[in-house]
């Protein structure tokens, strides 16, 4: 049993909100389902509150990441029974996932992720590719909206397409704002982001893909000809089966992946 962390008050700066709430929590590891001998990652532990059952559903086995100095000690103390417990002090923005899996068996990644550093976080996970087998993450709920919405809504944007493009994603529930200290002004929403082995519809150039959607969003209002002029053409559109005055948001991952693939078959002919 862990002891008693010491207090802290939550840091603007760091984006902190703990989460309190024992019906959340065990609600929340339920949904991961960690399994001993698995590599279990927590990026921001806090003061400990989702770490220890998390440490006892995976046989006291658990790395967590921590950015505030202040916390590490009182983590280090909190668990010091369990020997396969590590600490890493460091920002899991520039952490280097895939050194820390080695030769070892894809991490299982999971966190309550402060709100500002969310989408830059998930998009540097993404990066790591098989390194991770699963990610869980409590994160703002507009953003999990983004995550799992559907092309034609008003939540399909670059951060959908880049996100399922590498990952199954699923909203799994909502968590209101005063299940933390202190409390946040939005609702929170649990989301897991499981990577395929393989793309279901790999670009030949995913820089270039993620290019395209970032030029196909800047206007989200305007037609495709009008944010994608000057790199394909209507006529080009039309010949893959697109229809040039459709707005951004209206197509599917497939839909970017095509056009991509042509502009990079293109860039390729000599």
């Amino acid at each position: 049993m862990a002891s008693r962390p010491p207090a802290h008050r939550a840091r603007k700066r760091f984006g902190q909100n703990f989460l309190r709430d024992p019906g959340i929590i065990a609600r929340l590891v339920r949904a991961i389902a960690p399994r001993p001998g698995e590599r279990l990652i927590e990026i921001g532990p806090g003061q400990g509150a989702l770490t220890e059952p998390l440490l006892e559903a995976a046989g006291g086995r658990l790395e967590v990441i921590e950015l505030d100095r202040d916390l590490v000690p009182g983590l280090r103390v909190q668990f010091f029974a369990y020997p396969d417990f590590v600490v890493h002090e460091a920002d899991a923005l520039t952490f280097d996932f895939r050194a820390l899996r080695g030769d070892g068996a894809p991490l299982r990644v999971v966190g309550n992720l402060p709100y500002n550093i969310s989408t830059p976080l998930i998009g540097h996970l993404l990066e790591a590719g098989d390194a991770i087998a699963d990610m869980h993450f409590m994160l703002q709920k507009e953003v999990v909206e983004r995550l799992a919405a559907e092309p034609g809504g008003a939540d399909w944007g670059r951060l959908s397409v880049m996100a399922q493009y590498r990952c199954a994603v699923e909203s799994l529930f909502t968590v209101p704002p005063e299940a933390f200290v202190p409390r946040p002004k939005v609702d929170s929403a649990i989301v897991r982001l499981t990577p395929y082995a393989a793309p279901p519809f790999p670009a030949r150039d995913e820089a270039l893909l993620f290019d395209l959607v970032r030029q196909a969003f800047g206007q989200r209002r305007k037609t495709l000809r009008n944010n994608l002029k000057g790199r394909i053409g209507g006529e080009a559109l039309e010949a893959l089966g697109i229809d040039p005055r459709r707005r951004p948001q209206t197509l599917s991952v497939e839909e970017f992946v095509r056009i991509a693939n042509h502009l990079a078959s293109e860039e390729a002919t000599p």
